[in-house]
């Protein structure tokens, strides 16, 4: 009683620790993960003295806590990411990791002196990008970099694991003759991705039908049915021979893009397991490694870095980048951020449970390299971006979406704004914003004051701004309170933009960003009498430079209601 007693105080300040180590973050420049790391290094045997060698304890808890990373990386993933770069990313996440297992592998051979097919084990095992760490620093270190760039990084980090996976074992198994080339690994390859995909989705589609159908005694149990359909997504995949790294993530961005109960309150509950996952994950692996071991292997683990950080990786990404229409600094950061993290740990646990006679070297030297990588390529990202020039300024962005919780079926938001100094908001009422139907601000708030919405109101930067908007509107809300310039094509997508008929041109094209030719400080309504007729009436439609007015309502002779569509040639490019 008393063992397992301790046993969970050391968990919990370990855990601890962790959590504070992640204060020392900016100041030292180390990614999170190798603080962890360090922690758990530092409570060893060669440290505090804790003594934790168990392979498959560590395997399983590692393989548990990587499930919930990548479930809430999948949340947090829009489908609009996807298609944006789903091509590249998919690539890389494929025939990137083969390339970079292979180039590797053959120079980890070379390098320790072991037979190519223990040296492509090696470069399998480190194949893959790491989703914890790239999640970690550009969703926590404020490296703002294009969309593109951005989703192609975090959807190849976060797909590319059932490839390095699917690699280890197939090695494995022809080391250990349970498996013949040809054939029997391509057909291991077809059952781990497609079985993946199926109840990826499938068990994504059924989660969201079943929360948004299913009445709960608590709405705290909302996140954690949530989560737990995350497990079993894992837990079926991998039951019938798939992967369910890949079926979890799938899993995850369907449930992310679906709308349903308490949303807010399961993302927010998920990031929080993330973190403790995360934190828990690497501390534990720390442990796991005896450092004496690490240092043996110091030179041969720097050299095989070196070949997979300067060569391996750049040869891997650059063509397919290039033929994806990326530029030669695009590619460049791309091929620096190829941080390695939890993944291939765990992975090199592997040949421990194989029981293949070069197993410790190879989970010490994967071990090195991935505190070379971790630490080199992890603390240098942000200075790398900024030396090619690809840091972008911090887009305005909603600070929470909050949710009405008491009103279960209402398909509505309310979403927070806080207001930059170049928001396009800034010194301008609330009259003045020319927000569409469906958008009603409900509360604002300045320091420790709270206004009552009223169109008088002037919006200041530091303003928290809260309104209550239909599903659809964000981009065009969006648009409003940041500093883009002009309105995305893509934002015509997702909803309707009905504006107000009383909202003035100029205000609207402030608003927008929409050349509309209007320099008289006239209505919406006195614009469209201007170029039509001054018998409005619904479905009356002018046909402008800028794009489609179309009068929807009409009260008392005036339109009250107008639909703006922008100019189909840029809605489909």
């Amino acid at each position: 009683m008393f063992a397992i007693d301790y046993q969970i105080l050391i968990a919990a300040v370990l855990l601890f620790v962790g959590i504070l180590s992640s204060k020392l973050s900016p100041r030292l420049g180390l990614p999170l993960l190798v603080l962890f790391l360090l922690v758990g290094m530092l409570a060893g045997e060669d440290g505090l003295g804790l003594a934790f060698d168990d392979a498959s304890t560590a395997h399983a808890l590692g393989t548990l806590a990587l499930a919930m990373i990548l479930f809430d990386g999948g949340l947090q993933t829009s489908f609009s990411s996807i298609k944006l770069v789903w091509k590249p990313a998919s690539f890389l996440a494929t025939f990137g990791v083969a390339i970079t297992a292979g180039i590797t592998g053959y120079a980890a051979a070379f390098i320790l002196g072991v037979p190519p097919m223990v040296g492509l084990l090696i470069g399998a095992i480190v194949g893959s990008t790491d989703a914890a760490a790239v999640f970690s620093i550009l969703r926590n270190a404020g490296v703002h970099i294009s969309p593109r760039l951005k989703a192609t990084l975090e959807i190849e980090s976060a797909s590319n694991d059932p490839m390095a996976i699917f690699l280890t074992v197939g090695i494995l198994e022809l080391l250990t003759s349970q498996m013949k080339p040809g054939w029997d690994l391509a057909q291991l390859f077809i059952q781990q991705m497609g079985i993946g995909t199926v109840v990826g989705l499938g068990v994504g589609w059924a989660a969201v039908k079943l929360i948004n159908r299913i009445t709960l005694s608590a709405a705290g149990l909302y996140p954690v049915l949530v989560a737990i359909c995350g497990f079993l997504t894992f837990g079926i995949s991998a039951s019938l021979g798939g992967s369910g790294f890949l079926a979890t993530f799938i899993a995850g961005v369907f449930i992310g893009n679906s709308r349903f109960v308490l949303k807010r309150a399961t993302f927010m509950f998920h990031d929080g397991l993330a973190w403790l996952s995360q934190i828990g994950m690497f501390v534990m692996l720390g442990l796991l490694v005896n450092p004496a071991s690490l240092l043996k292997v110091w030179l041969e683990g720097l050299l095989i870095a070196a070949v997979l950080i300067f060569v391996a990786r750049p040869l891997a990404v650059a063509p397919f980048l290039a033929f994806a229409g990326f530029n030669k600094r695009e590619i460049g950061l791309v091929s620096w951020v190829g941080l390695r993290g939890s993944v291939p740990i765990i992975l090199a646990i592997f040949p421990l449970l194989f029981e293949i006679p070069q197993a410790y070297l190879i989970f010490n030297v994967v071990f090195f390299v991935v505190l070379i990588s971790a630490t080199l390529q992890g603390s240098t990202l942000p200075w790398m971006a900024k030396k090619l020039k690809l840091i972008e300024k911090a887009p305005v962005t909603p600070a929470a979406t909050l949710e009405i919780s008491a009103l279960g079926e209402v398909n509505a938001d309310i979403v927070q704004y806080t207001l930059g100094d170049s928001a396009k908001a800034v010194n301008r009422t609330l009259a003045e914003l020319a927000l569409p139907e469906g958008a009603v601000v409900a509360m604002i708030t300045r320091g420790d004051a709270v206004f009552p919405p009223r169109g008088s109101t002037l919006l200041l930067p530091g303003d928290h701004i809260f309104i209550l908007i239909r599903p659809g509107l964000r981009p065009f809300i969006d648009c409003i309170f940041s500093h883009i310039s002009q309105l995305e094509p893509s934002a015509f997508k997702s909803g309707e933009l009905v504006l107000k008929g009383a909202a003035r041109v100029h205000e609207i094209s402030h608003a927008y960003g929409l050349d509309l030719g209007e320099t008289k400080n006239i209505t919406l309504d006195a614009f469209i009498r201007k170029h039509l007729s001054d018998d409005v009436a619904e479905g009356l439609t002018l046909h402008h430079a800028a794009g489609r007015f179309e009068v929807k309502a009409v009260r008392n002779g005036l339109a009250v209601a107008v639909q703006f569509t922008a100019d189909s040639r840029l809605s489909e490019s």
